[in-house]
């Protein structure tokens, strides 16, 4: 199964793994990544830690954690590319969506796009 299709089926519990440039962690609870092809995530990001640990240290990593009996799930090791601030891309991303009162779609998010370096089993290899 690819990873696209994986994810478009997927339930359960997402967490971001970011370091600064002086490798202080942080992790945070995210959705489930969109993905434009197997090999680039993206994640629609507010301006907190997490995102600005990206800005200098592209590395992060991704823990899945099916809801499931057991421990089933992925870890996927990525790299930053790239990142769009079009509030309307993010908006037409989300799976869901936020307007404010006038019905204007939400900006101070990111779309931040990661390449895929490597994926593993939740649990042993």
């Amino acid at each position: 199964m690819s990873l696209t299709e994986y994810f478009d089926t997927a339930e359960g519990t997402g967490i971001l793994a970011t370091a600064d440039s002086d490798g202080n962690v942080d992790l945070a609870i995210y959705a489930r990544p969109h993905m434009t092809d197997d090999d680039t995530v993206v994640l629609v990001m507010s301006d907190k830690l997490s995102h600005a640990n990206l800005q200098t240290n592209p590395k992060a990593a991704y823990m899945f954690i099916e809801k499931s009996k057991g421990y089933r799930g992925k870890r996927i090791y990525l790299q930053k590319i790239r990142e769009e601030n079009d509030a309307e891309l993010i908006q037409s991303i989300r799976r869901r969506k936020r307007y404010d009162e006038e019905g204007e779609a939400v900006s101070g998010s990111s779309a931040v796009y990661f390449k895929v370096n490597k994926i593993r089993p939740l649990v042993g290899d």
